[in-house]
């Protein structure tokens, strides 16, 4: 039997204190050799549109996943949106079908999560203060999530747009109502780097091609989360500068040499070696590599996101839908 789950049935599906705990599994997982996340393929269509299929599997919990990201910046003008996906789950072992299911709602609570694990796993015990480049809702969904591992209370932000930035103050205080936390000071910068000076968690949420944070607005002590360029090698939102003045950690290795716009465009520029994007987050946590080392320490979470996430939102998603594998499982358990 395979669930379809449309965007509206997956609204408040998963908790997000959840899946921030799966996504921590599924990255351990990856360090541990107990999941597959092979480099996925980029593929043009028509203009500037690209088609990229994703895959991962977790043994732990005989899953696949495969989600089918389009990526059309043409959209932007009125067509609709720039990134739609679409996750099919499947039994790992028996290759059946479980599940179809829209991929914005998990694409963006996956991408916070994976942005509060590494806030989690880097960032100082101390930090307060988060900044925000861009003001969509992954902005209102990062606020949520770095709440769960920060006693953050107050948010800066800054976008091109005052529209926007208004919907996302009206945004977070329906979501603070919602889930019964206390309301945040809320300041709007002038500019990105106002928000850069000022946080101690930085989150960049832009579709940039270009930079909007610059390396020198680094302050010592800084963590940063840059996860809003699409995959595609000549996009970023962090200079060059910023990638060689960090200390960087990558969801893949592999993958961020291959589509990351933030690492390849460094190097292109003789600012990093590929050295400097060994350093997984999931080796991290599993105790394999070092994390911050010190207080001042600048340190920077660069991911165009894996498929691995998705996996752990889909898993969640799930659990309300018996499925033959779910009923395969419970037996064999």
């Amino acid at each position: 039997m395979t669930a379809v789950l449309p965007d509206d049935d997956l609204a408040g599906l998963v908790d997000l204190g959840d899946l921030i705990d799966a996504v921590r599994t599924a990255h351990l997982d990856l360090a541990l050799g107990l999941a597959e996340q092979p480099i996925p393929a980029i593929s043009t269509t028509a203009g500037a549109t690209i088609v990229l299929p994703m895959v991962a599997t977790s043994h732990r919990l005989g899953l696949t996943v495969v989600k089918v990201l389009t990526d059309a910046p043409g959209n932007r003008d009125g067509d609709g949106p720039a990134q739609q996906s679409t996750v099919v789950v499947l039994d790992s072992r028996t290759g059946a079908r479980l599940a179809v299911m829209n991929g914005g709602t998990g694409t963006r609570m996956r991408t916070a999560a994976a942005s509060a694990v590494a806030t989690d796993t880097l960032a100082r015990n101390d930090s307060r203060v988060l900044g925000l480049v861009g003001a969509g809702p992954l902005a209102v969904e990062h606020v949520a999530a770095i709440r769960t591992v920060r006693a953050i209370d107050t948010v800066v932000v800054w976008s091109r747009s005052a529209a926007r930035v208004a919907e996302f103050r009206r945004a977070l205080l329906r979501r603070e109502h919602a889930d019964g936390v206390p309301a945040l000071d809320v300041i709007t910068a002038s500019g990105a780097r106002q928000v850069v000076e000022t946080a101690d968690v930085l989150c960049t949420l832009t579709p940039s091609r270009v930079p909007v944070v610059e390396g020198a607005w680094f302050r010592p002590g800084l963590h940063v989360n840059a996860v809003g360029a699409p995959p595609r090698p000549d996009h970023r939102e962090i200079d060059s500068e910023g990638m060689a003045r960090a200390d960087v950690f990558v969801d893949s290795t592999a993958i961020q040499l291959h589509k990351s716009g933030e690492a390849l465009l460094s190097l292109r520029d003789g600012t990093t070696t590929e050295e400097d994007f060994q350093h997984e987050l999931g080796a991290v946590l599993a105790g394999l590599a070092p994390g911050r080392t010190g207080h001042e320490q600048i340190t920077l979470f660069n991911s165009v996101g894996i498929a691995l996430q998705d996996l752990a939102y889909a898993a969640l998603a799930l659990q309300p839908y018996p499925t033959e594998h779910s009923a395969r499982r419970s037996h064999t358990d």
